[in-house]
């Protein structure tokens, strides 16, 4: 096992003096080993340092990582909650976020508005998540439902009622998702407890819910929404092809 004093222990972990005595003064790191007044630290500290700075990367707090290191020197395997983690964080998508700028969009939404209106549509966008500023440009989430947009409005809707069936929508989105969170809350996490169990297997099998769940959200939604778009269709259609219907003999009647 290599040993290190410690400025080549934070050369090694890419990290710096000044932050393992910060990390050792908040008990994340054991103390060296000394011999004389010289501190020497081995490839274990080398490793729980590279950790610190992958969980500092990811958000964690000091307090957090304390805990997952103090789980760690107890035999917990904290890939596992690290996993639990990256499952909650993933995307539900497949879809790859792209790029647009604002010229861009005002060809594509803002024919024949004014600055001011371009402006309010912009902010508007960005409110519902539409898209993002990123620099000169913005970062769009989601393609399909930009492109969806524009479809609408050179259907000829209007871009105000696009962009309010666009919040509405995704509030009722917001409520079916809650009640998939609520179903499996009631029926499944509460039944694991308040307290994990010390050594348990929870972070585990919460991930493993999460990943069960990805799949069946889309495959309950899609139906649900077909047939209902049928039913919605086909009443809507019924309804304006009897309107036609009935103007026919007038039509008929005043041409002749």
């Amino acid at each position: 096992m290599a040993d290190y004093r410690i400025d080549e222990l934070a050369h090694e972990a890419g990290t710096t003096v000044r932050n393992i005595r910060a990390y050792q003064d908040r008990g994340l790191l054991p103390p060296p080993r000394l011999e004389g007044r010289v501190g020497y630290y081995d490839d274990s500290h080398l490793a729980r340092l590279r950790l610190i700075g992958q969980l500092l990367a990811r958000g964690y707090t000091f307090a957090i990582i304390k805990e997952l290191l103090l789980a760690w020197e107890h035999g917990k395997d904290v890939s596992e909650v690290l996993g639990l983690e990256k499952v909650l964080t993933d995307p539900w998508s497949d879809e790859i976020p792209g790029q647009i700028k604002a010229e861009e969009l005002v060809d594509v939404f803002g024919a024949g508005l004014s600055d001011a209106e371009v402006g309010a549509f912009l902010e508007r966008a960005v409110t519902l998540g539409l898209i993002e500023p990123e620099g000169d440009h913005y970062r769009v989430p989601s393609p399909r439902l930009l492109h969806v947009g524009g479809e609408l409005v050179a259907a000829g809707i209007p871009l105000e009622a696009v962009l309010d069936i666009a919040e509405q929508i995704r509030d009722d989105c917001e409520v079916i998702a809650g009640r998939f969170v609520g179903l499996v809350n009631e029926h499944v996490f509460d039944r694991l407890g308040a307290d994990p169990a010390p050594g348990g297997e929870e972070p585990a099998q919460l991930a493993a819910i999460v990943r069960r769940m990805r799949p069946l959200v889309k495959m309950v939604v899609e139906p649900f929404i077909a047939r209902a778009m049928e039913t919605q269709t086909q009443e809507a259609l019924g309804a304006r092809l009897e309107l036609i219907r009935d103007h026919l003999p007038a039509e008929a009647e005043s041409t002749s």
